[in-house]
């Protein structure tokens, strides 16, 4: 083999114990084959313990997610927490229903077990949500959730939350990877033996009932009980897990909050990592809820609920007429936000502190909905970890009370009882909306279209771009360095009036020529382009899939508000080809960069 030296010693440090005998064939098999690509894609890097964790395909290898990786990284953690000089510090894991999830959370839990760490660990697959959930209830210093959440099935992946049931966020998280980067042989990671710590109560089980406790949280959120149990008896609601958690709790949930008729699609209701009825596990793809349409149209349902595998993503379908049509994950948080807000006024239940958190990424109709009932609106990066930090602060400062935030990745939180999206209480609170406009004898679209009607038309849309292995992760960085240092002057005509790069922490004004100020976020590697019409492009790499995404954010608010109906569409027309056209000239530019010839 023509294998890199630094890379063919680690595949030979693979081929020999102490690594068990199925890594040791496994990596066997690919030398015997010859698969050089194959080889170096595995180990010419190690996976890489990232600000949330680990994520990526499962197998044998530094750079794949095994139980070597998984124990690597848990040692790492157990370091850290044991640094902090806690007193009984004791960690909580969950998993969805993905391959091999079982074998690394009890990987996780003999790790930390063998530290001197209680694990906490679920009878049975769980949310996310409710992992989140149960940090906080049981007073553990952290936790950790297996799960790719919406990735193929190929991958797994591997969160850390800390005491206050958020995602690792600074200095946590760098402390951590620091700790899981010490570690340099992953073979050699001590465990305990799982029956033994389970008699000794170093590994205790968590049962059913901390769903009872999670569903007792989540029920006095209703903004209007005696609606949902109103309109419940009458509310048709089909919903799928996607073979994920979801399934476990989101039915009776609903149940719970006042709606008598959910609809299971039972092709996709049975937990299973192959997802064998779902071409797709992610709620933000039309495939992935055409089986529950399917089953909605059969039975005549008014709504269509689908959540990831971990239950932390939510995607919607909406009866109209004959067909189901999907809305996506901004005009959910904008639905939702309304909603809140609205009755929360109404009901004078609406602290007089309140915010609103969205990432910079999510629809800035937000915003506009948020000012018009006085709302504070915070923005943070892209990621739920960052309003997760914010609800913490606020309760550490008490300059705030978190109310609903969201972002566009279809994930939404209403209330502090977790502190991640969660698909759960988000069910809840669309089919409570959903009740609510069919008490007005409206559907959710006419309710959508009123909210462009009052604050403007803001429609936006996303597009990624894959580049798998080690020359993917440089044409990533080649189109960001393109984007950064000749940036483009105007789309579509509309000049570019302000560049914000997160990574340098700068807010450019282009018309004086000059920095004017910080961006006021962490650094973060994300580009913001904001044109003369109000349109923004954002840049970013994916944190934890080998692509590049981009976003496009456009708006019409002008001469507000709108005549009727048939002005609406056409503006939303003319607003909708704008989009498209900025997308195919801005992903036209960042494609021609990636296949060019220059260095990386």
């Amino acid at each position: 083999m023509t294998l890199d030296p630094t890379v063919r010693s680690k595949v030979e440090q693979w081929l020999k114990p102490p690594f068990d005998p199925e890594t040791i064939a496994e990596i066997q098999a690919l030398v015997d084959a010859n698969d050089e690509k194959e080889l170096h894609d595995r180990f010419y890097a190690d996976l890489e313990f990232g600000t949330g964790g680990l994520r990526g395909l499962m197998g044998a290898g530094l750079n794949r997610m095994n139980r070597y990786t998984v124990g690597r990284a848990t040692q790492g953690l157990a370091v850290y927490i044991l640094k902090q000089g806690m007193q009984d510090p004791s960690v909580v894991i969950a998993h969805d229903s993905r391959l091999r999830s079982e074998e690394f959370v009890r990987e996780s839990a003999c790790v930390l077990a063998h530290n001197g760490i209680r694990a906490y660990l679920f009878e049975s697959l769980r949310p996310t949500p409710e992992l989140s959930f149960a940090v906080r209830e049981l007073r553990a210093t952290a936790g950790i959730v297996v799960t790719a959440s919406h990735n193929p099935k190929e991958y797994n992946g591997y969160k850390v939350y800390w005491s206050d049931g958020g995602q690792i966020v600074p200095p946590h998280d760098t402390g951590i990877i620091a700790e899981v980067k010490a570690i340099d042989d992953p073979a050699r990671v001590a465990r305990a033996d799982y029956d033994e710590a389970l008699r000794a109560g170093r590994i205790r089980i968590v049962g059913k009932e901390m769903d009872e406790a999670y569903l007792a949280a989540i029920l006095p959120l209703s903004v209007n009980p005696a609606l949902c149990h109103a309109q419940g008896k009458r509310l048709k609601l089909a919903y799928t897990p996607l073979h994920g958690t979801g399934g476990q709790i989101v039915p009776e949930a609903l149940r719970r909050w006042g709606f008598e008729h959910v609809i299971e699609c039972q092709a996709q209701s049975t937990p299973d990592g192959t997802f064998p009825n779902a071409p797709s596990p992610n709620p933000e793809e039309a495939v992935a809820l055409q089986a529950a349409i399917e089953t909605a149209r059969r039975e005549g349902a008014d709504l269509v609920l689908a959540t990831d595998p971990d239950a932390d993503r939510v995607g919607i379908a909406i009866r109209d007429g004959e067909e189901y049509r999907l809305i996506t994950g901004n005009q959910v948080a904008s639905l939702l936000v309304d909603y809140v807000l609205g009755g929360r006024t109404q009901a004078g239940t609406l602290p007089a502190n309140a915010a609103v958190v969205k990432t910079i990424v999510t629809t800035e109709l937000i915003a506009r909905i948020a000012a018009h009932y006085g709302v504070r609106i915070d923005n943070v990066l892209t990621g739920f970890k960052y309003i997760g930090e914010k609800i913490r602060l606020f309760e550490e400062t008490g300059e705030a009370q978190f109310v609903v935030g969201g972002e566009e990745s279809y994930g939404y939180l209403v209330g502090t009882h977790a502190r991640d999206k969660d698909a759960i209480v988000s069910c809840c609170f669309i089919a409570e909306i959903a009740a609510d406009s069919l008490s007005r004898g409206e559907s959710l679209l006419d309710r959508l279209d009123s909210l462009y009607t009052r604050y403007g038309v803001f429609l936006e849309s996303l597009q990624s771009l894959v580049f798998a292995g080690a020359e993917g992760i440089d044409k990533i960085a080649r189109i960001m360095r393109t984007f950064r240092e000749t940036p483009p002057r105007d789309f579509l005509g509309s000049p570019v009036v302000e560049i914000r790069d997160y990574k340098r922490d700068e807010v450019r004004d282009m018309r004086a020529g000059k920095v004017v100020g910080p961006t006021g976020l962490p650094q973060s590697n994300v580009l913001v382009f904001r044109t003369e019409d109000g349109s923004q492009i954002v840049a970013r790499p994916s944190g934890t899939e080998p692509k590049i995404k981009f976003y496009f954010m456009c708006c019409d608010v002008k001469e507000l508000p709108i005549a009727n109906r048939d002005e609406l569409a056409r503006r939303k027309a003319a607003l909708q080809s704008r989009v498209d056209s900025l997308r195919e000239e801005f992903v036209n530019q960042a494609r021609s960069i990636a296949s060019s010839d220059q260095a990386s």
